[in-house]
């Protein structure tokens, strides 16, 4: 029998103690509080704390239980003294429970007051005494204590009623939480004034007599005033709490945010959302990592506005379309796979892929630029052009190795558009990215040239967690450390918002690899940089997806980027990583691989460039004595002639480039009496081949012409024109001709003076 009395005694706790629902609550590193969500009961109920403050401590035992370290979980004194009051006043006056008591009371709830139940009470006790310490018990009761309303614990009612954590109450503040859980919805903050003043300092003076307080310290207690009424709760990061409690809800987590620079974030974010709304942009999103432990030090999910603009809606995490934010990943992928070098020539130049006429944002032609000015300037047409080199399917494959979850459809989805804003992604991705990138580099030059396996692992949020990097070695993760360095030094060079612009004149300025990008429509801006230890990620637009004029991510986002980074310490500049880089000689004017023929000068590319193609653009040829034209052995003496290399590029780009270009020399022209053959001398620059256009009319319903315009390599050159094989005219030197054709299909034929004739398809519609 006393077997089974004692088994029953021993498993007659309930373990957990505690079902109730915990609110979900975030903090900094150091444990300041970040925001909160309430229980699913509707109280506001932190998870249980480890420790209490020693104010409150000595608040609690003086007004409850002065003996709780000494009994055995009951007080048979107290007890017998509260029987004693209870039946000279008929009725319950006293309860004589101890803490531990009121702990299983509280665990309990719903009980009646009954001497039954309060013999249960007191065997729960002493079993609680048995097996969790005092300092736990305590615990217990500090973190499950009613404080009034809604209220239950300590550390929920420090913030509700005085806006501090506990560890920051005064004596006042301490004493008169400790009293409250004694009649909760009699007295709180707000109601009952006096009764709570009276309870308060009647514990302040007993306190004073206890010597626990000095005079001077108890004098100043009881002159603090009671809270008139609760405290919001902080909401710091209000969208992090939304991302982290639905994957820790009802917990407390300690996150790797950086309170002061969270609250800064909030600040900058707040003062550029009050000049945006202006112009009736009301959304904007930040993200801040540590480059080398991935870790998130601010997240700023939305800007300060209203329900009626999405003010919840966690944009970090949301899919937007990424405008020009990824070309930085194509020009590390060619660098690369060694097909371009930093200052190839890629042909800006009109274009038409497949039915696809990429346009630039500022709608003008280079018809050449080097691929570093490229990704500089943001140009769209190059970066197509370079993308379907390198092929679609290629490059699609090339994201699956960065993990971007919106990105997952086929390439033959995005198609080219890809480059420019075709896809979506998000913040959160996108950061993760770029901070892979200035992590290879770090890692590589930090170690003895080696790559991590994971180098594109998940940032982490929460403080228990930690940046999986794999295994170092010497194969590369996605890109080798030289090519993703030389992209890095080239984003440096992206002309800064106004006032920024004579950066790299200062001695205090920073070393910043950025990029923006703007989707179609100024739907989307984005600004991302990136430092060897910081990433600081922008969207700014409408969560609703409504485009504003002005809204590009040079103008929008990028200002507010680098407000972000003033508010971080400055960085070092990206270490060069040598092994991975060769010095080679490069063409001056083209910048391929130089050949005999051009000048040359030593640049430092990727490894793998040393095999690009030699430079195209470069050749020899052969002048009169006088340099004035070009002559073949058909009309000159070998030993005549002077023999010279020639900067020359195909005739449409040609057409642009020399206008960007005063020193760009064309080639002289054959002398009369040479025969040649000149098969690349013209082409077209407008229509595009099999292109369908509507002519448009203007005020007065006329139709307006087509203007047709091709290119010539031979100044003053006369070209023929013909439209559907009838003779429509004659130019020279601005080979341009207005045509008014009839809607279906015609044949645009052109032929110089030389015989070379070129032919266009073209459907006109009305």
């Amino acid at each position: 029998m006393a077997v089974l009395v004692l088994t029953g005694y021993y498993f007659c706790l309930p373990d957990p103690l505690f079902h109730a629902p915990y609110s979900t609550v975030i903090e900094s590193r150091n444990g300041e509080l970040l925001g909160a969500r309430i229980a699913a009961d509707g109280q506001w109920r932190f998870p249980e704390s480890d420790s209490i403050p020693g104010k409150f401590e000595q608040c609690v035992l003086h007004f409850e239980d002065e003996y709780f370290y000494y009994h055995p979980g009951i007080n048979p004194v107290s007890a017998m003294r509260a029987l004693w009051q209870n039946i000279r006043s008929g009725k319950v006056v006293s309860g004589g429970s101890t803490i531990t008591q009121q702990v299983i009371r509280l665990s309990r709830k719903g009980r009646k007051r009954t001497y039954l139940e309060k013999g249960i009470e007191a065997v729960l006790a002493t079993r609680l005494e048995l097996g969790y310490s005092k300092k736990s018990i305590l615990n217990f009761y500090a973190s499950h204590a009613p404080f009034g309303s809604n209220v239950v614990g300590l550390d929920v009612a420090a913030w509700r009623y005085f806006g501090v954590q506990p560890q920051q109450l005064s004596w006042a503040e301490s004493a008169t939480l400790a009293v409250l859980p004694n009649a909760p919805a009699l007295i709180y903050p707000g109601k009952n004034q006096e009764e709570l003043l009276k309870k308060r300092n009647r514990l302040l003076h007993k306190l004073f007599e206890k010597r626990v307080l000095g005079e001077t310290s108890y004098r100043l207690a009881v002159a603090e005033p009671l809270p008139q009424q609760p405290f919001p709760l902080p909401r710091h990061a209000p969208h992090l709490l939304q991302y982290g409690g639905n994957r820790r809800p009802g917990r407390k987590t300690r996150t790797t945010i950086d309170y002061s620079l969270q609250q800064r974030v909030n600040d900058i974010v707040k003062q550029h959302y009050n000049v945006l709304k202006q112009n009736d942009i009301y959304n904007a999103a930040v993200l801040v990592m540590d480059v080398k432990t991935r870790e998130v030090l601010a997240y700023t999910g939305n800007s300060p506005t209203d329900k009626a603009h999405q003010k919840d809606v966690d944009i970090i995490h949301a899919p937007r379309s990424t405008g020009s934010i990824m070309k930085p990943l194509l020009y590390a992928a060619m660098l690369d796979a060694g097909e371009i070098l930093p200052q190839t020539l890629i042909p800006d130049i009109p274009t038409q892929i497949s039915g696809y006429t990429p346009e630039n944002f500022d709608p003008k032609y280079d018809g050449a630029v080097a691929a570093d000015h490229a990704l500089v300037r943001s140009l769209n047409i190059p970066f197509v052009r370079m993308l379907q080199e390198y092929g679609l399917e290629r490059f699609r494959d090339k994201l699956e190795s960065f993990r971007l979850r919106d990105v997952n459809k086929p390439a033959d989805y995005y198609g080219l558009t890809l480059i420019l804003g075709g896809a979506e992604s998000n913040l959160w991705d996108l950061c993760k990215t770029y901070a892979a990138l200035a992590g290879t580099v770090d890692h590589y030059t930090a170690t003895s040239s080696e790559y991590y396996s994971r180098e594109f692992t998940e940032p982490v949020w929460a403080e228990d967690q930690e940046a999986d990097f794999g295994k170092p070695g010497t194969e590369k993760t996605v890109f080798d450390a030289g090519s993703i360095y030389l992209t890095l030094r080239a984003m440096q060079e992206l002309n800064r918002p106004d006032g920024n612009q004579a950066w790299r004149y200062f001695e205090s300025s920073r070393s910043i690899s950025w990029k923006t990008g703007t989707s179609f429509g100024n739907r989307d801006a984005w600004a991302i940089g990136v430092t060897p230890d910081h990433v600081v990620g922008v969207w700014v637009g409408n969560a609703d997806g409504e485009g504003r004029p002005g809204l590009t991510g040079a103008t929008s986002a990028a200002p507010l980027m680098f407000d972000v980074f003033g508010a971080l310490p400055r960085s070092s500049s990206f270490k060069i990583p040598y092994d991975e880089l060769a010095q080679t000689e490069v063409c001056r004017n083209s910048g391929y691989l130089a050949t005999p023929m051009c000048p040359a000068v030593k640049r430092q590319v990727p490894r793998s460039g040393t095999r690009t193609a030699p430079c195209p653009y470069h050749h020899l040829v052969h002048l009169d004595s006088k340099r004035q034209f070009r002559v073949n052995s058909s009309c000159e003496n070998i030993t005549d002639m002077v023999t010279e290399p020639w900067f020359s590029l195909p005739p449409v780009m040609e057409f642009y480039f020399r206008k960007n270009h005063s020193d760009y020399k064309t080639l002289p022209p054959f002398r009369a009496d040479c025969f040649t053959e000149d098969r690349n001398s013209m082409d077209f620059i407008y229509p595009p081949e099999g292109k369908n256009i509507i002519l448009p009319k203007d005020f007065d319903g006329n139709t307006n012409p087509l203007v047709v315009k091709i290119a010539h390599s031979k100044p003053g050159t006369s070209v023929f024109w013909y439209l559907d094989e009838e003779y429509i005219g004659t130019t020279q030197t601005f080979h341009e001709m207005s045509i008014l054709p009839d809607a279906g299909k015609h044949l645009i034929t052109v032929i110089d003076r030389n015989g070379m004739e070129l032919r266009r398809w073209i459907e006109i519609e009305r």
